[in-house]
């Protein structure tokens, strides 16, 4: 990323932080080097001045996706849910869409034990249960999550060293694993019917700020994979680290029981959750396994010991018969 994006977008987000302070008051982080970088990749660059942020999403965006996305995050029905985008005028840098957003405080990553699961399963029971047809006028986009399997698949097998040179000894496990998903979720099919409702589509802690100040309502950020699509999916990456082992039970069960008791409709109220979320859990530890050793292939470096237990997780998916695919990990 070049220092003139970054440039480009402390600007817009110096911009939007002075429209939405007080005319009466003087912007704290302006008069000192306050413009801090808080995300540089490829699918996403986040700039802070002061109590605003702008982003610039991926050069692959979607415009008209985009714009939908953007409306829906504005919608009075996400209110309380998502974080409202601020209102300033649309704005691209080197061809990218930007956007500007309220400064929230994120989860604390040396603080495991203060997650806030129970919130996250709330927020996407709601999120889950807003009805699509009051959103708007514009085909909502599909939630891109299935899609990012077949992705991390592509990506690990583009960093795999060219012949003669043997690859990392850990994919296998991988695409073992991946040989067990159905056709639709490593993209090679249509998908089939399935339940429909608005989608974070992908959920993770880094996807969760309190607003305002560290005192405020946690809220879902982040709308590049926002979109109609099966809620289930938005369980999976809670339950695929679950089932790995990643996830403490008593964390799993708070998350799940909250989603259940905010009468989230992605799995039954009661009895065994996992009939409906055992296809999208596997596919998330596939993907998240994949994007990690693809990772690791273009660092020079060997699996560390999350990324193992990931690639143990692999391993166990590949070895369960055809038969007994579904049901409660093991």
């Amino acid at each position: 990323m070049t220092a003139d994006v970054v440039s480009a977008l402390a600007l817009v987000a110096r911009r939007a932080a002075h429209l939405s302070a007080s005319a009466s008051s003087s912007c704290p982080a302006c008069g000192r080097d306050d413009d801090a970088v808080l995300a540089e990749r490829a699918d996403g660059v986040v700039v802070r001045h002061g109590d605003a942020v702008a982003k610039a999403h991926a050069d692959t965006t979607d415009p008209a996706d985009h714009r939908t996305r953007l409306a829906v995050a504005a919608h009075p029905l996400l209110s309380g849910i998502l974080l409202p985008p601020l209102p300033t005028a649309a704005a691209e840098v080197s061809g990218r869409p930007v956007t500007s957003w309220p400064y929230g405080t994120p989860v604390d990553p040396e603080d495991p034990a203060a997650a806030p699961w129970e919130e996250t399963g709330t927020l996407l029971a709601r999120l889950h249960s807003v009805p699509l047809d009051a959103l708007s006028r514009t085909p909502l986009p599909p939630m891109r999550g299935p899609a990012k399997v077949a992705r991390a698949l592509a990506r690990l097998r583009a960093a795999s060293p060219p012949a003669p040179h043997p690859p990392l000894a850990e994919t296998a496990p991988v695409h073992h694993a991946a040989a067990t998903l159905p056709p639709w979720v490593r993209g090679e099919a249509p998908p089939p019917p399935s339940p429909r409702a608005l989608c974070h589509g992908d959920l993770h802690l880094g996807q969760l700020v309190r607003y305002p100040g560290s005192g405020g309502d946690w809220l879902l950020i982040d709308i590049d994979d926002l979109g109609v699509g099966d809620p289930a999916w938005d369980l999976a990456r809670p339950a695929a680290w679950y089932a790995a082992g990643l996830l403490p039970p008593s964390a799993w069960e708070g998350f799940l029981g909250a989603y259940r008791a905010a009468r989230g409709p992605a799995v039954p109220a009661h009895g065994d959750p996992w009939p409906r979320l055992d296809v999208a859990a596997r596919a998330l530890t596939v993907q998240t396994t994949a994007l990690a050793l693809a990772k690791c292939a273009a660092e020079h470096r060997e699996p560390d010991d999350v990324e193992r237990s990931m690639i143990d997780a692999c391993a166990r998916i590949a070895a369960i018969p055809p038969e007994l695919g579904v049901g409660a990990p093991s």
